[in-house]
């Protein structure tokens, strides 16, 4: 079998990619997750989600986790040069193929393959060209349950942050949005389903704006106060129970 790292931001076309290379069983051996944070803030920077819930997804899913920290704000030479260290530990340790979620962007994966390529490494799609529809409603088939943490302003407008990535969702979206958001209309968090041993639990923060975009601050369940609201209040702040 050959041994895989998972390239991973905690949503739902990592999920799905994930579970296609677990379903694999007789090709692929996942080792570890790999997760790139935003260094000070331990956030993943477009999806917005905080450090602790990525570690208590990788908990529930049963796999190692490798953080990678790099500088806000960072130029491709920081950020390969960072991601390129965590990759030769982990080459040095046998693994030589990293997984990502892409679907359909030729550019970005024409990028991957190179920045592998000068890492010694393989890059692996196993979702490359599945139909977003189709990929989309079969992880809400599933059972997957997923939030949605950022949104781009100039595609969606600010109400479709912190929303469940179901039906009603997808239903809402505006033409032309791709149902999977592959060319970033948004983000998410995927907290629930098959390969979780358990819901992640959390809370819903606030929504802001910043750097063209609307984020959903998820918060960790151990950090609520006890005079929060109550769970299954429909405001900002309100509790999701996993």
């Amino acid at each position: 079998m050959t041994p895989i790292v998972m390239s991973w931001s905690g949503g739902k076309d990592g999920c799905m990619a994930l579970a296609t290379l677990l379903a694999a069983t007789n090709e692929y051996r996942v080792v570890t997750l790999l997760t790139t944070l935003m260094e000070g803030r331990e956030r993943v920077q477009i999806q917005n989600i905080r450090r602790e819930l990525i570690e208590r997804q990788a908990a529930s899913l049963g796999l190692p986790l490798r953080l990678v920290h790099v500088p806000q704000g960072a130029n491709n030479i920081e950020y390969e040069t960072r991601v390129a260290e965590a990759l030769d530990d982990l080459k040095t340790a046998g693994v030589e193929t990293v997984a990502f979620g892409d679907l359909f962007l030729e550019d970005i994966r024409a990028y991957r393959e190179q920045f592998l390529r000068r890492c010694g490494m393989t890059a692996l799609f196993p979702l490359w060209k599945r139909d977003t529809t189709i990929l989309v409603h079969d992880f809400i088939d599933r059972g997957y349950k997923a939030i949605v943490t950022a949104v781009e302003a100039v595609a969606l407008d600010r109400s479709f942050a912190g929303r469940t990535l179901d039906r009603d969702f997808l239903g809402a979206l505006p033409a032309g949005v791709d149902l999977c958001g592959e060319r970033g209309e948004f983000h998410t968090f995927a907290y629930g389903g098959p390969l979780f041993r358990e819901e992640i639990r959390f809370r819903f923060g606030e929504v802001t704006a910043a750097d063209g975009h609307f984020f959903c601050d998820l918060i960790p369940e151990r950090e609520l106060a006890t005079t929060t609201p109550a769970a299954g209040e429909d405001t900002n702040g309100q509790a999701h129970r996993g």
